[in-house]
């Protein structure tokens, strides 16, 4: 039981993993968009910015949620080896495997699956107090306007310097994202404002 508790972990741990390499890359793509637009369409800008904030927010609580399955994982690793250590006390103790096995019994084990099940669903809501799953935030109030049209500014004033010293803005492209190979040896070394 506990395996099966694991590999679903993992696998949503890998879920959660190949959607932030996705959200990284759209990212990179509304920065990129957002100065490609900032001296010549306003509005797209802006939009272009929006759409990278909602992006950073998306990353923020897939980081949480990241952190949270991996506490998890060790918990379950954690009661996995407690569950070993006490049949093999108990083994040890009483002399014969019947003795240990009843001592941890059917029942016992559904009351430590419903307590994790339990401290599953505490942590999915702590999860979601702390990244703001199910809030009711609007990305269109003021504030977030005048941030981003300040952003907007720094961004054609960093043009505007590149363009007054006769120099080459640098390339609008998209980065180079390192090969699968590559990523597990870099994956550390990649930060942004959503990282923590």
């Amino acid at each position: 039981m506990i395996e099966e508790v694991m590999q679903k972990l993992k696998q949503t741990e890998m879920m959660l993993e190949k959607k932030q390499e996705y959200l990284e890359m759209k990212y990179y793509v509304e920065n990129a968009a957002a100065k490609k637009h900032a001296r010549t369409n306003k509005r797209l800008a802006l939009q272009a910015l929006k759409r990278r904030k909602r992006v950073e927010e998306q990353l923020r609580k897939i980081d949480g949620a990241l952190t949270i399955l991996e506490f998890q994982r060790e918990a379950m690793a954690n009661v996995e080896t407690n569950t070993e250590l006490f049949k093999i006390f108990n083994y040890s103790t009483l002399g014969t495997l019947r003795d240990a096995q009843q001592a941890l019994g059917m029942e016992d084990v559904h009351d430590a699956i419903d307590s994790i099940h339990e401290q599953t669903e505490i942590s999915k809501e702590i999860s979601e107090a702390v990244c703001g799953v199910g809030s009711n935030q609007d990305f269109d109030d003021d504030d977030d306007d005048e941030e981003l049209r300040a952003e907007l500014e720094a961004i054609r004033q960093e043009i505007s310097y590149y363009e007054l010293f006769g120099m080459e803005y640098p390339s609008m492209g998209l980065p180079d994202f390192p090969s699968n190979v590559d990523r597990a040896v870099t994956k550390k070394k990649v930060s942004g404002p959503w990282s923590m």
